[in-house]
């Protein structure tokens, strides 16, 4: 009885949240830029609390000023400005350890760079996929972005991660005898990583024929997706394996903490934003790969 509780509060909070996040993928703007800007904060606070079992004392306040500040950037489509960003919010955690940290300890500046890349940083190319393809305008700061193709790909994103979840989870219960990382996560096998990757392939041929993209297109998409969903995947359990915690937080009923939901995007966003950005939405890259693989025919 206990089982069907727990099964149903977890379907009930998985799909007020996947509906949520997906209108503000459809919508844009700023419903996306809040909602991206909160799973930041709350991933942020418990990956803080999850270092603290490990001794180390991050700044919280230096990565949540980085996360504001990464996602005004992405708000306004100014991602020429990143890594001057990423300098500036490096250097202040090295300024707080030296003045304001509770120990002056090198590991709590690395921690401190960690924090706001893998949970702000990475993240938060959410929006600047989603303007792949547009102009925005401004009206106030009131973002308008209208109808794009960086739509169409956070789409094809959201979907395959969360087909590769599923299909991983299948394939791995009914065929899983070999383990893909038995010290990590013991329970994910190798026949469940195949089954995650065939179903994250399938999925983004079907998203990307609506959207229109290229066979080969879709297939290397796909691939990407579930490559770096798992990684993603693998590299959270690592950090709570090494902290001692199971979860990451219980603020989600049935589904343990906001790192615990988005584990599986946080890599995969920055790398499928450089493959459709750089190569899917660039003809000059395309000809160049053409070109270069056309002289060693």
């Amino acid at each position: 009885m206990a089982s069907d509780n727990k099964s149903i509060t977890r379907l009930i909070t998985g799909s007020i949240l996947g509906f949520t996040v997906l209108f503000c993928l459809l919508w844009g703007g700023l419903p996306l830029f809040f909602i991206t800007l909160l799973f930041v904060i709350f991933a942020t606070k418990e990956y803080v609390v999850i270092l603290k079992h490990k001794g180390f004392y991050p700044s919280l306040k230096v990565i949540l000023v980085a996360d504001a500040f990464f996602a005004l950037l992405a708000y306004l489509n100014r991602f020429n400005l990143l890594s001057f960003a990423v300098t500036l919010c490096s250097i202040s955690a090295f300024i707080w350890v030296l003045f304001k940290g509770r120990q002056p300890y090198i590991a709590n500046v690395a921690t401190t760079i960690l924090g706001f890349i893998y949970g702000g940083l990475f993240p938060l190319y959410l929006i600047f996929l989603r303007d792949i393809g547009s102009t925005p305008t401004y009206d106030y700061l009131i973002k308008s972005t209208g109808d794009c193709i960086g739509k169409g790909f956070v789409l094809l994103i959201f979907f395959s991660v969360l087909i590769t979840d599923t299909g991983c989870y299948y394939f791995g219960t009914k065929l899983g005898k070999h383990k893909l990382a038995p010290v990590i996560s013991p329970n994910k096998t190798i026949e469940g990583s195949i089954g995650g990757t065939l179903c994250a392939i399938a999925m983004s041929l079907f998203i990307g024929h609506l959207i229109e993209l290229p066979i080969y297109h879709c297939i290397i998409a796909g691939i990407l997706v579930a490559l770096f969903a798992q990684i993603g995947d693998l590299c959270e359990s690592l950090i709570k394996r090494d902290a001692g915690v199971k979860d990451s937080g219980n603020i989600l009923p049935g589904h343990g903490g906001f790192l615990d939901r988005t584990d599986s995007y946080v890599f995969t966003l920055p790398v499928l934003y450089y493959y459709f950005q750089y190569v899917v939405n660039n003809a000059e890259t395309i000809h160049a790969i053409k070109t270069f693989f056309e002289g060693l025919m």
